[in-house]
């Protein structure tokens, strides 16, 4: 079986276990269940695997928990960030899970103990609440500690049906991708609500690959507005794990999204000593200061989201938003999320940012902000994408490239927003490779390409008020039949002919009539 469709027979497979359990959950809501007990599977037998190492004489999973020593202990929290007992284990428990009388309370004491195996290690703040949204005494569940535990079971249980072979046969993908497929399953049918925080795959690849493009060495990727991970993700999918020394920041305010970006990563097996999301307003609590700058970021932060701005006097000596003099309007934070990449982007980095089309265009302070990034040379490139791209909204959103290290006083557009540029899946339309592939050329070479990309020069901008639309310096094509008036002008003469000739003969033959 192909990687294809061995990973397309596992989606399916996992998209049945939330369909056949949920009931009268909310899908939405019920997928933290489905989640959390696909992350439990998974960092099981990641530990397991670690503890056995490849000898097929230990068979952790039966081992009794008296066996393991302080020293054993402690040597694999320090490696892995967090500690499973044999009779904590996936397998363990899930074989029992139907006749499990205490199974929702089993469940929560072996969350909380895996988290609490990390206090006081340098994972601690890594490992902490990340079962926080898998409650299992949640009324969700049902009202009666039966109906906990019946459902509980059954997502123990369809979860252990999935056949992701042996471990070490690198299906570690398989979690990840299988993860990442329910959660825009679900924000795809959840409306804005659930996907507002989820950028598809292929808007994320297309960011990763203009934030890294032409950087063979990376110091470390940031995400400002982190959500669900996906876009450092994409990273890490598309590049050679080397490339990026110091591994994957983030920040974001959402607690639930915040636990399914930390899931997230160790999904895709990146060790807690690799990766830093952190909870919190970035706007307001800016934190990873000192792990800045950083030689890439990726983002698709809120759009127009309201902030305090100018209500906090104090914002506008923050050193991220000083320089511009001005800040974000209270109604449209955008600018400020913008900024505050700026101020943590390297002098040799880029930021992809996924942003609302209004900002490019309207006056203001948001117009006094565009012209503090062209007088600066710091947009290296405006990218209009297609619409309905993303889960939850039909708006044609661009990409903003920002560079600190540009050599010449252009500024570079590009049109992606026509059918060339999308296929329609489903009720959303995608970015296929060839379609990223395409856009990524246009990135590369800066060459224009009638109605597609052009180079603009800064002064030019200044000219036109610092209007950073794409549609105000890339020509749309004309799509109207081109005439040939002069063969219109005889076909026309012609036709007059033979209604004239066509006159004539009926004048004759009503003059015969009446004579």
């Amino acid at each position: 079986m192909t990687s294809i469709a061995q990973r397309q027979e596992l989606q399916a497979k996992i998209w049945r276990i939330a369909n056949d359990v949920r009931g009268s959950v909310d899908g939405w809501d019920f997928k933290q269940f489905v989640l959390g007990t696909l992350f439990y599977r998974f960092i099981s037998e990641n530990f397991t695997h670690y503890i056995e190492g490849g000898d097929e004489n230990i068979n952790y999973a039966s081992l009794d928990d008296s066996v393991i020593t302080p020293e054993i202990k402690d040597d694999a929290i320090k490696t892995k960030g967090y500690f499973i007992y044999p009779s904590q284990l996936f397998q363990n428990i899930a074989k029992n899970a139907n006749t499990n009388e205490n199974l929702n309370t089993d469940l929560a004491k072996i969350f909380s103990a895996i988290e609490s195996s990390a206090n006081g290690y340098s994972s601690e703040n890594d490992i902490k609440g990340l079962f926080a949204d898998f409650d299992t005494t949640s009324s969700r569940l049902g009202y009666t500690v039966e109906d906990k535990n019946s459902r509980l079971a059954a997502v123990l249980k369809g979860v252990e049906g999935l056949n992701f072979n042996k471990f070490e046969d690198n299906e570690i993908d398989l979690f990840g991708d299988a993860y990442e497929f329910l959660i825009s399953n679900y924000a795809a049918n959840a409306g804005k609500s659930g996907g507002e925080f989820f950028t598809p795959q292929s808007v994320s690849k297309l960011i990763a690959q203009l934030a890294m493009h032409k950087q063979k060495v990376v110091n470390k990727i940031y995400d400002p507005a982190a959500g669900s991970g996906s876009l450092l993700l994409q990273a890490k999918k598309h590049f050679d794990n080397h490339i990026i020394e110091e591994g994957f920041f983030g920040q974001e305010i959402n607690h639930t999204t915040y636990n399914l970006a930390r899931m997230n990563m160790f999904l895709h097996n990146i060790n807690y000593d690799k990766f830093n999301i952190v909870l919190g307003n970035t706007l307001l609590e800016p934190q990873l200061r000192d792990d800045k700058p950083f030689d890439a970021i990726v983002s698709n932060p809120p759009y127009s989201v309201k902030w305090i701005g100018s209500d906090d006097p104090t914002l506008i000596n923050d050193d991220r938003f000083a320089p511009a003099g001005v800040l974000a309007p209270k109604s449209k934070a955008d600018f400020a999320f913008v900024l505050h990449s700026l101020s943590y982007l390297s002098g040799k980095g880029r930021a992809a940012i996924v942003c609302f089309p209004g900002i490019f265009y309207r006056g203001g302070a948001e117009q006094k902000i565009r012209k503090y990034l062209v007088d600066n040379n710091f947009v290296e490139t405006v990218i209009s994408l297609a619409p309905n791209l993303f889960f939850g909204t039909s708006i044609a959103v661009n990409i903003l490239v920002l560079s600190k290290s540009k050599t010449d006083n252009t500024t570079q557009f590009i049109d992606a927003s026509g059918e060339d540029f999308f296929k329609k899946e489903t009720n959303n339309n995608v970015l296929t490779d060839g379609h990223i592939e395409q856009i990524m050329n246009m990135f590369d070479s800066k060459e224009d390409v009638p109605h597609l990309a052009k180079q603009v020069e800064n002064s030019q901008i200044a000219e036109n008020d610092y209007n950073l639309s794409v549609s105000a310096y890339v020509e749309a094509k004309d799509t109207r039949e081109v005439i040939d008036i002069e063969a219109l002008n005889n076909e026309i003469a012609a036709t007059v002919s033979r209604i004239d000739t066509l006159r004539a003969d009926i004048d004759a033959i009503v003059k015969e009539i009446e004579s």
